[in-house]
């Protein structure tokens, strides 16, 4: 599941068209807010480039090599109705190649450690066309759709289905691949609550990981594959568990309420890492292990913009990294730790544009 705010309208589950040239020069803090990619506090990043320049893009992850990316894309100008998955390298002009079958909704696009097969998410089984939003002014808040359509897929860099790795009832979603390439994990409402689970590279195996009333989803290895880290939402009161179940059963949760935590992949040692309030969300490992990079919009009242922070995995040491006015997330580090990628809505000159932004990594 993805995108947290309606202005980052690629939705929420962790993009034929053409791109202009990527920018090489960055501009920075001495023009309006909106041409911005580079703020004089992003002290992190080095030769920054914005990689995509129009629509909603989003969830890039680095092939095994580092030299490839996919990601989701969205663009009703260039008739992507709904996220589709695409591929290319990170040099140069993107010259992006549409990887899902173009039908359907889909999410988590993830190499698979030969950087010959892309694992993700896909409800094009149960139609053609994109699955129907919620009515958020209906709801009367703001949610993300569980669609119980979804399933993980493997194809090959071609676009060719080789292989459907879940196949049971309600939403399979939100796969990524440890660093080792022989596990995933994934989020899965089989069991009747939203919970996370790995399963072997084959799709055997699978064991559930997360077994708390509530949300669990947005998981990612360590680099050693033996942590996982991932966002939940905990209702404890009455009234929020009531909620929580209501939603749930029309296939929708509200994600306005999350921390994160981290645990064993098998389960064990789970702890609680983040106590901010509001949204936390988007976890990723920092290369040494031992931080945690994620987007949150604590600090805001109004629950806007949304930011990078850094913090220590005891939940000490908590650091801004991203300082734009609108929405930072998606982290990813390359398998070397050198070069970093997100997305963000900075330099879209007042659209609800979300681009993919590439960096290289300063400590």
């Amino acid at each position: 599941m993805k995108t947290i705010l309606p202005i980052a309208a690629t939705g929420i589950l962790c993009l034929m068209f053409s791109f202009a040239k990527i920018s090489t020069a960055p501009k920075i803090a001495n023009t309006t807010s909106d041409s911005l990619i580079l703020y004089p506090e992003e002290k992190h990043f080095k030769n920054i480039r914005q990689m995509t320049f129009g629509g909603d893009n989003a969830e890039a992850y680095f092939s095994f090599d580092g030299k490839q990316i996919s990601w989701q894309k969205r663009n009703p100008k260039e008739n992507i109705l709904c996220d589709q998955i695409f591929t290319s390298s990170i040099e140069g002009s993107l010259t992006p190649k549409l990887i899902s079958t173009g039908k359907g909704r889909t999410t988590c696009a993830y190499f698979l450690k030969d950087d010959k097969e892309i694992l993700f998410a896909s409800t094009h089984l149960a139609g053609d066309s994109c699955p129907p939003e919620p009515d958020k002014k209906k709801i009367g808040k703001y949610v993300w759709p569980i669609y119980p359509s979804y399933d993980i897929f493997v194809a090959d860099l071609n676009g060719k289905i080789i292989k459907r790795l879940t196949n049971s009832p309600g939403y399979d979603a939100e796969a990524t691949v440890s660093p080792q390439g022989d596990k995933i994990v994934f989020t899965s409402t089989r069991n009747g609550d939203i919970d996370i689970y790995t399963m072997n590279i084959d799709g055997s195996n699978v064991k559930q990981i997360t077994n708390t009333l509530g949300y669990d989803g947005g998981a990612n290895f360590s680099p050693d594959g033996k942590k996982l880290v991932f966002r939940a939402s905990r209702p404890k009161t009455a009234e929020e568990i009531k909620e929580y179940k209501d939603l749930l059963a029309q296939n929708l949760v509200a994600p306005t309420h999350m921390e994160l935590f981290t645990c064993n992949v098998d389960g064990s040692d789970m702890k609680q890492i983040t106590h901010l309030g509001g949204a936390n969300w988007a976890p990723y490992f920092h290369p040494s292990g031992k931080k945690i990079i994620f987007s949150s919009n604590y600090q805001y009242e109004r629950g806007y913009p949304f930011n990078l922070y850094l913090v220590n995995l005891d939940g000490t040491s908590l650091e801004k990294v991203t300082h734009d006015g609108t929405f930072d997330a998606f982290p990813m580090f390359s398998p070397d730790g050198k070069k970093f990628i997100f997305s963000s809505n900075r330099n879209n000159h007042g659209t609800h544009d979300t681009n993919l932004f590439i960096a290289d990594w300063v400590e």
